[in-house]
């Protein structure tokens, strides 16, 4: 697949023209978004559309190029391969492709951009294609956790660095099946999210979670994170169904038609991304109760159609999980081949939407 060095290759074109508008919007805020030092900062405080680093040392010691065994690469003349997970269907997959595709353009890199549509063996093949196709460096959102190793063993043996982001490789080695991590602390965000629960619920009620998709770590940290927190610090709320809704509003609302008709009493949802809290509110206006009054709904993203959700009164609180990745994936990278040790993990600091500042933040969300 050929590309000239200004335009990305993607089989899924109609889903970066949705998302020119906002990376053209958002592109002079994107540019130096990383803080060299890390830490330090309130997680809770505005960012803006920037990505913001929190941490850079989690996970164990860092990598340089000589370890990870490759050669140096001028990312200007570069060919670049980023392998999207799902369609650019809903707001966070858009807003991440946007990034990405007007970081490469501005560096100057060859984009190849691929989709596997949710599901796992075509983003092996897409990452393999990719290499075969000249990519010197991948970006990664993975599908799940487990299952890319024949991907990432392709890359080792071509000696590709692989940068992942948003969900996290449980069992790869970092500075052997890739370079780095970077993403939220998912864990954090459930907490978070348990925490603006408790705060709008006055620590009291029956809640029900719709949980995201099975087999990564997103939904695996955000539940335990937000289950933790109840636990040790809002006893009141007690958790009395919880289903999956795939990260998806129609799935979102059809569980939760389910459960308020299995659970008149639910007085709260936790949905663990905002396209299933959108489609939550359709669903408790169609058991005839007001969302976000009747039935307290918390969930994490950070998507304009939720904050603007909190705005109208149908939701209460939403956690940011920024999608921006593009100048810090490159950033990262630009610096691993200047012979800068990157860390394993890099956390991005998230902030948080309620009704005390929806309005004046509403446009940073995505």
């Amino acid at each position: 697949m050929n590309a000239d060095r200004s335009t990305p290759v993607s089989g899924r074109a109609r889903g970066l023209r949705m998302g020119t508008a906002l990376a053209a919007a958002t592109l002079l805020t994107l540019t130096g978004c990383a803080n060299p030092e890390g830490g330090g900062a309130d997680p809770g405080a505005g960012s803006g559309g920037q990505q913001v680093t929190r941490t850079q040392d989690a996970g164990g010691p860092g990598c340089a190029l000589g370890q990870y065994g490759v050669d140096k690469v001028d990312l200007t003349k570069a060919v670049v391969g980023f392998s999207q997970s799902e369609k650019e269907a809903n707001p966070f997959r858009i807003a991440e492709t946007a990034s990405i595709t007007a970081e490469a353009k501005k560096v100057g890199a060859r984009l190849i951009t691929t989709n596997a549509n949710s599901d796992l063996g075509k983003q092996i093949s897409d990452i393999q294609s990719m290499l075969a196709q000249g990519a010197q460096l991948l970006i990664v959102a993975p599908l799940n956790s487990e299952g890319l190793e024949p991907a990432l063993r392709a890359a080792r043996e071509k000696k590709v660095p692989v940068i992942t982001v948003d969900r996290k490789l449980s069992s790869a080695a970092p500075c052997k099946d890739y370079l780095t991590f970077i993403g939220s602390d998912f864990v954090d965000q459930g907490r978070r999210a348990g925490e603006a629960m408790s705060k709008v619920t006055g620590g009291n009620g029956k809640v029900a979670i719709l949980l995201g998709s099975s087999g990564n770590n997103v939904t695996t940290d955000r539940t335990s994170g937000f289950k933790d927190y109840l636990k040790a610090s809002a006893p009141g709320l007690q958790i009395v169904a919880e289903q999956t809704g795939d990260f998806a509003r129609e799935k979102g609302q059809q569980v939760t038609e389910q459960l308020l008709q299995a659970n008149p009493g639910i007085t709260a949802i936790y949905a663990q991304n905002d396209e299933m809290a959108l489609g939550a509110v359709t669903a408790v206006r169609s058991a005839g109760k007001k969302p976000g009054t009747d039935i307290k709904i918390v969930s994490v993203d950070g998507t304009r159609n939720a904050v603007e959700g909190i705005i109208a009164g149908d939701l209460n609180a939403v956690i940011e999980s920024n999608p921006r990745f593009g100048p810090l994936a490159f950033q990262t990278a630009q610096k691993f081949y200047a012979g800068e040790t990157i860390a394993p993990t890099v956390i991005i600091q998230d902030k948080s939407y309620d009704s005390a500042n929806a309005k004046a933040e509403v446009a940073n969300a995505y």
